[in-house]
């Protein structure tokens, strides 16, 4: 893990097309402004891990209707 400290608007660039800018600092909190590519997907970790547990229970859904579809002959 690569570790680094910013400041109020400071920001870092991954590779040439993403940038994340410290745009509030607050408390214990901070405020983070995110410039992607409209083809990257940006979420926050419990939103990313939702979509993924959503999409391993439909493609188990998807492969147990096809056994289903496997009982009645065409």
């Amino acid at each position: 893990m690569l570790v680094l400290t910013r400041k109020e608007n400071e920001s870092i660039m991954i590779g040439a097309d993403i940038e994340i800018k410290v745009l509030d600092l607050k408390d214990s909190q901070v405020k983070l402004g995110i410039v992607a590519p409209r083809s990257i997907a940006v979420h926050r970790r419990e939103v990313y891990l939702a979509i993924q547990a959503e999409n391993a229970q439909a493609a188990t859904a998807a492969h147990q209707l096809e056994g289903i579809t496997n009982l009645f002959p065409r």
